[in-house]
């Protein structure tokens, strides 16, 4: 199993910071962060030097939006809102170069801005880490549609979205959330499609890996940068006897 993070602070040293932590991969959010595909080049640049697998999760399944997070070096890609096998379809044809998909060639960080242009090309439709989020209650149901589309290496589910689509608006360890994810991990397991999460807590994270998720999302920067501030002045505050 993997553990990572969601990072949309932009700027290099949080992101540097958090990649010399020791998580597996970082994904730089332009979905819902205020990251633009200028200011994720430039963190991608400051964490090349940590081991740490940069992937970008693109606003939407876009052809154009995926096409720029890979040129810029991207090693996996998360796309968001994918509901059927028509969707599932159409992200990976996006991912992939001709015959096997629709990318438009023109990789300039990912190439090393030409200096490794035919290696690249040799390699990138197989060197790349394709997961399609599972969201919304459509997604559970068409699970194994999705799931079965060849170059689907990994889904993730997201909790908030797919909670509120069932009718449980913030509540994502809703029991019934929490079924129709536990649902999803046993198609992905029959499937041998590899299982994500973003955990909502540090002991959900700890019985999701039990269960089987394979990348496990242990929280924000800004979670972390919170988290740390309010428990720090809690605790000194709580030493001295002041409220």
């Amino acid at each position: 199993m993997t553990f990572g993070a969601w990072a949309t602070i932009g700027h290099p040293d949080v992101a540097e910071v958090m990649c010399n932590a020791g998580f597996d991969w970082m994904i730089f959010d332009t979905e819902h962060a205020p990251l633009s595909i200028e200011t994720v080049q430039v963190l991608l640049q400051a964490i090349s030097g940590t081991g740490v697998t940069p992937i970008i999760r693109v606003a939407w399944n876009d052809i154009v939006l995926i096409k720029r997070a890979l040129d810029i070096g991207a090693k996996g890609i998360l796309i968001p809102w994918i509901n059927t096998r028509e969707d599932a379809e159409r992200a990976i044809k996006a991912c992939r170069y001709p015959t096997a998909g629709l990318r438009g060639v023109g990789p300039r960080r990912a190439a090393r801005y030409g200096l490794e242009l035919d290696e690249y090309l040799a390699t990138a439709n197989n060197n790349l880490l394709v997961i399609l989020q599972i969201e919304t209650a459509e997604a559970v149901k068409n699970a194994e549609e999705i799931l079965s589309v060849p170059g689907v290496d990994a889904f993730f589910i997201g909790p908030n979205d797919l909670s509120s689509s069932l009718g449980f608006l913030g509540k994502a360890n809703h029991p019934k959330a929490l079924e129709a994810t536990e649902k999803t991990l046993r198609v992905g397991k029959r499937l041998g499609v590899a299982a994500g999460i973003h955990a909502t807590n540090l002991d959900l994270a700890i019985q999701q890996a039990k269960d089987g998720f394979q990348l496990i999302a242990l929280g924000a920067d800004f979670d972390f940068l919170l988290n740390e501030c309010r428990d720090s002045l809690r605790k000194v505050k709580e030493g001295i006897g002041k409220r």
